[in-house]
C-alpha cells in the first residue's frame, strides 16, 4: 500500500505543431498525474486509463516544455491478492512501469475504430432474423474498401458511410435507456480506507476531467455515487481534507447538475446487520452532509452492493425524505431469479418506495452494444414500463467512466434497430418511471440475497464490536440527555457523539461489518472499536457524575450502597453483581424503574431462591421458582419446563444446547458464503475436556460449567447460569476457535409447532417460514436477525436470544444460532 513519485519533465517537439498530444503510462499500479500541485488525471491499466490529455491541439503559444508528476501505488484497481482477486494482500509485491512515452494521438483513427466496433457488434448481436444486422454488415464492409489506411484523406468517407446508419432513428415505441456515469468504490474491502482515499481522488478527478470536455455528462457519485452519481457522504468528507482543489472543481460540477450525489447516507452500510438507529444514523449524517454541502438533500437511496435489504429499510427511508431505492445486488441470487425490475417495494408498516434494478444486472457497464440489448432483452417489466437505468463506468475499486464509453453511447442515442440512450440523471429516471407507475407490481418484505449468508457470521470480533457500540452510543446519548434536562450547565457531548457515530457507521460499511475485507481492514476496525468503546465509557462517566452528583457524595452514603442505572425504557427487576466491602464481587437483586436509577442499599430477598442440584447420574438441576432446568453431563439442556404452564420445551430424548461443527468450503467467495450443502456434513461436538460442575450453588444465583473440545484444536467452555426470578437460562460461551473451513453452530429443539418463525430486526420483526417448501423457502437455509428469534404456537413459545451474534436459522422445530 506505499506509493512511490515520478518526476516526469517533458519537451513537445515543435513539429507537433496542430496535433493532439498524450502522455502515455502504463503500469499495473493505480497511479495519478499532477500537475501544478494539483491532482488532473487518474491512471489505471485495468480500468482504461493510461494517459494524460496535454493539448488537443499544439498551438505556438501554449508551454512546450512542462513538469508531470506521478504518484504510483504498488497495488491495482482490485488489490494486490496473490494469485487470486480474493486472496490475502502479497507482501512481496513489486510494482512495474511497462511504458512512458509522450505521443501524437491520432483522433481521426480512433472515431474510426469506434464506428466499426459499434457496426460490427450490431452485425453479430443483431441476429440473422434482422435486416439491421445486415445493413450495418454491409456497411462496415464498404467503409473498409473506401478506406486506405496510408491516407488520411480517405477516412472522411469511410466515417459518412457509419454516420448515415447511425441517423437512421427509432419508433416512438423504442425503449428508452437512462445512462449515467457511476464509480462504485467501496470504502474498504481488497485495500485499508486509507487507500480508498486515493482512489476516490484518481477517480474523481478523471470524471471531472471528462465533463470539462463532454457537458453532456452526468455522473452518479455514490459513496456519496457521469451524471456522476455519487453516493456515501463519508467519501466526499475525505476527499474534501484531503484534495481541497479537486473538492472544489466537484462543487462547481454539482452546482450544474452533472454531478450527482446520490444515496442519502454516510458511507453504503450493510442492508441487514446494523440496528434501527444505525441506519436512522446513516441517513442523518448522509443527508446533512449533502444538505451543509450541496444545498440539498438525496432523494433516491443508492445501494447497488450490499448483500440484501431489510424490510424495515422502506418506511425508514421515506422517514428519511427518500421515495426512490436502486439497487441490483439480487440479480447475484443463487436460486431463484427476482421477477422484478421495477416495482413499489413495500415495507413491515405498509410505506411503499418505487424500487429499479438495472435490467443489466450490472453497475459497471461499457456501452456496448451488447449491454444496450441485455438491459432490452432482460427487462421483466416490459409493457409496465419503458425506461431503465444504464449505469456506466469500472467500479468497486473505482476507475468510472472513459471517453470511449461516451463515444460509443453517442452513435446508438437514436439508432434504428437500438434501444434509445440518453445520457440522464437518477431523477430524471425515477420521475418518468413515477409516470409510468400505474401498472407496477409491489413486493412486501425483504429483500433477501440469496448467496453470501456467511457474512452474518464471518468475524465475530467485528460483530462482537458493532452490537457493543450500538449500545454504548445508546447508553451515553439515554444518560447524556437525561443530565442536560436536568441541569442546563451540562455541555452535551453533541461533537464527541458525531465523531464516535461516524466512526461505528464507518465500520457499518457493506465489506467491513460483514466480514469480506481484507485484514488490515478488520484491524482498523477493531481499533476503531476500541476508540468507541474508551470515548464512550468516558462520556458515560461524565453523564453519570453530573445526573447523580448528590448521590455520589461519600456523605450521602451512610451505609454501603450501590448506584445501578437502567438505560432501557421498562422497569426491570435482575440480579446483578457489584463488589462487596472485602473486594470481592457479591450479587443483589435490585429493581430499577424504566429510564432511572435506584440506590441499593439492603437488596431484596427474591420469594424463592435458586436452588442447584446434582443428581447421581451426574446430570444438574437448577430451578428458581419460574423455570426448572435439567443438563447432562455434557452440558446439554435435557428439560426446560416453565413452571406456571407446566409444560417442558425440550422434546423427549433431544438435546438442546447441542454444537455442531460443519464443514464450510463454498464455491468461491470463502469468507462470503455458506452453500446450502453444508447441512449434510453435520457433526455433533461430543469430545468432553471437562464435565459439567457447579460454580454456584443457588441463593441469587446457580451457576454450572463445563469444557468441549470443537473440532481439531479448538476448545468451548461454557457457563450456565440461572437468576433468581429470571424466566431465561443465561449461556455465557468461549470459543477459542483454531479451525479453518468449519463452521461452528449451537442448537435448540424446542416442542412448539408452527410453520413460521419470528426474528427481530430492526424496529421491528420478519417471519420467515420454518419448512422448505419451496425454493424460496429453502434458499432461506441460513438467515440473520438481531438480538432474537421466536418459536410460537398459540399461547406459548420458545425464544433464543443473543448478545453479539446475527447468522440463525429455524427449521421445523430446531433453533439454531451460529457461532
Amino acid at each position: 500500500w506505499e506509493t512511490c513519485w515520478f518526476k516526469v519533465e517533458l519537451s513537445i517537439p515543435l513539429a507537433w505543431a496542430g496535433r493532439e498530444v498524450h502522455f502515455v503510462w502504463e503500469s499495473d499500479g493505480e497511479g495519478m498525474v499532477w500537475q501544478d500541485a494539483q491532482p488532473v488525471q487518474g491512471l489505471t491499466k485495468e480500468g482504461e486509463k493510461t494517459s494524460y490529455i496535454l493539448t488537443r491541439s499544439l498551438k505556438e503559444s501554449e508551454p512546450h516544455s512542462l513538469t508531470l508528476y506521478v504518484e504510483l501505488a504498488c497495488n491495482g484497481l482490485f488489490g494486490a491478492g496473490k494469485g487470486s482477486m480474493i486472496a490475502p494482500p502479497d507482501p512481496d509485491r513489486r510494482v512495474t512501469l511497462s511504458k512512458a512515452e509522450l505521443v501524437v494521438f491520432n483522433r481521426d483513427v480512433y472515431e474510426l475504430l469506434v464506428d466499426l466496433e459499434i457496426l460490427l457488434d450490431m452485425a453479430q448481436l443483431l441476429g440473422e432474423e434482422n435486416q439491421r444486422s445486415f445493413q450495418a454488415l454491409y456497411t462496415a464492409n464498404q467503409m473498409v474498401n473506401v478506406c486506405d489506411v496510408m491516407d488520411p484523406s480517405t477516412f472522411p468517407a469511410a466515417r459518412d458511410l457509419a454516420a448515415a446508419i447511425f441517423s437512421q432513428r427509432n419508433g416512438e415505441s423504442q425503449h428508452t435507456i437512462h445512462a449515467m456515469g457511476h464509480c462504485h468504490i467501496d470504502s474498504a474491502w481488497l485495500w485499508p480506507y486509507e487507500e480508498t482515499i486515493r482512489k476516490c481522488a484518481r477517480s474523481w478527478v478523471t470524471v471531472v476531467h471528462l465533463m470539462e470536455h463532454n457537458p453532456e455528462l452526468t455522473f452518479a457519485c455514490s459513496q456519496l455515487g457521469l451524471i456522476p452519481v455519487l453516493w456515501q457522504a463519508q467519501q466526499f468528507e475525505w476527499v474534501r481534507s484531503w484534495y481541497p482543489g479537486l473538492y472544489a472543481r466537484i462543487q462547481d460540477f454539482v452546482a450544474k447538475g452533472q454531478f450527482v450525489p446520490v444515496g442519502g447516507t454516510w458511507v453504503e452500510m450493510d442492508g441487514n446487520l446494523p440496528s434501527g438507529e444505525s441506519m436512522v444514523r446513516q441517513f442523518l449524517q448522509g443527508q446533512r452532509f449533502f444538505q451543509e454541502q450541496f444545498g440539498r438533500i438525496c432523494s433516491e437511496f443508492w445501494l447497488p452492493d450490499t448483500f440484501g435489504y431489510s424490510a424495515q429499510l422502506p418506511q425508514l427511508m421515506r422517514g428519511c425524505g427518500i421515495r426512490r431505492f436502486l439497487t441490483q445486488k439480487l440479480s447475484w441470487n443463487l436460486v431463484n431469479s427476482f421477477p422484478h425490475h421495477t416495482f413499489f417495494w413495500e415495507g413491515i408498516d405498509g410505506s411503499q418506495v418505487l424500487t429499479h434494478f438495472p435490467p443489466g444486472d450490472s453497475y459497471g457497464m461499457h456501452g456496448r452494444v451488447e449491454e444496450m440489448l441485455k438491459t432490452v432483452k432482460n427487462n421483466k417489466d416490459k409493457g409496465r414500463v419503458n425506461h431503465s437505468a444504464f449505469l456506466f463506468g469500472f467500479g468497486d475499486g473505482g476507475g468510472g467512466p472513459t471517453q470511449k464509453m461516451l463515444d460509443r453511447m453517442k452513435r446508438m442515442s437514436n439508432t434504428d434497430g437500438l434501444p434509445r440512450v440518453q445520457i440522464s440523471t437518477p431523477d430524471q429516471l425515477f420521475s418518468v418511471l413515477e409516470k409510468e407507475s400505474s401498472q407496477l407490481c409491489t413486493w412486501v418484505g425483504e429483500l433477501f440475497l440469496e448467496l453470501h449468508n456467511g457474512t452474518y457470521t464471518t468475524q465475530a470480533q467485528i460483530k462482537k464490536g458493532n452490537r457493543e457500540c450500538e449500545r454504548i452510543l445508546h447508553d451515553v446519548e439515554v444518560l447524556s440527555s437525561l443530565a442536560v434536562a436536568q441541569d442546563s450547565a451540562f455541555q452535551y457531548p453533541a461533537s464527541q457523539l458525531q465523531r464516535l457515530w461516524r466512526l461505528l457507521l464507518l465500520n457499518q460499511f457493506h465489506d467491513v461489518l460483514p466480514g469480506s475485507c481484507i485484514q488490515l481492514v478488520v484491524e482498523d476496525a477493531l481499533q476503531y472499536y476500541t476508540e468507541i468503546r474508551r470515548a464512550g465509557a468516558q462520556l458515560q462517566e461524565e453523564a453519570v457524575q453530573s445526573l447523580c452528583r448528590d448521590l455520589l457524595q461519600p456523605k450521602a452514603r451512610s451505609t454501603q450502597s450501590t448506584l445501578v442505572l437502567n438505560t432501557l425504557p421498562w422497569e426491570r427487576t435482575e440480579v446483578i453483581s457489584r463488589p462487596g466491602p472485602d473486594g470481592t464481587e457479591t450479587s443483589a437483586l435490585v429493581t430499577v424503574p424504566s429510564m432511572g436509577y435506584a440506590l441499593v442499599q439492603e437488596p431484596f430477598v427474591p420469594p424463592q431462591p435458586v436452588a442447584v442440584r446434582k443428581q447421581e447420574d451426574g446430570s444438574i438441576t437448577m430451578e428458581n421458582g419460574v423455570i426448572a432446568v435439567c443438563l447432562d453431563t455434557m452440558g446439554h439442556l435435557t428439560s426446560l419446563r416453565l413452571l406456571d404452564s407446566g409444560r417442558s420445551s425440550v422434546p423427549d430424548g433431544c438435546y438442546a444446547n447441542q454444537f455442531a461443527l460443519f464443514d464450510d468450503v463454498p464455491l468461491y467467495w470463502d469468507a462470503w458464503d455458506v452453500m446450502d450443502y453444508h447441512l449434510q456434513t453435520r457433526k455433533p461436538v461430543t469430545t468432553l475436556l471437562k464435565p459439567l460442575e457447579i460454580t454456584l450453588a443457588g441463593g441469587l444465583r446457580g451457576s454450572v460449567r463445563f469444557s468441549l473440545q470443537v473440532g481439531k484444536s479448538s476448545t468451548l467452555t461454557q457457563e450456565i447460569i440461572l437468576d433468581a426470578m429470571c424466566p431465561y437460562l443465561r449461556f455465557l460461551t468461549q470459543v477459542e476457535w483454531k479451525e479453518a473451513h468449519k463452521f461452528l453452530k449451537v442448537e435448540f429443539p424446542v416442542q412448539v409447532r408452527s410453520t413460521n418463525a419470528t426474528y427481530e430486526i430492526q424496529f421491528g420483526h420478519l417471519q420467515r417460514p420454518t419448512h422448505w417448501n419451496t425454493s424460496w423457502d429453502w434458499a432461506r437455509f441460513e438467515v440473520w436477525a438481531h438480538k432474537w428469534l421466536d418459536l410460537s404456537e398459540h399461547g406459548f413459545g420458545v425464544a433464543l436470544l443473543n448478545d453479539c451474534k446475527y447468522g440463525a436459522s429455524a427449521h421445523r422445530n430446531v433453533l439454531s444460532l451460529s457461532l
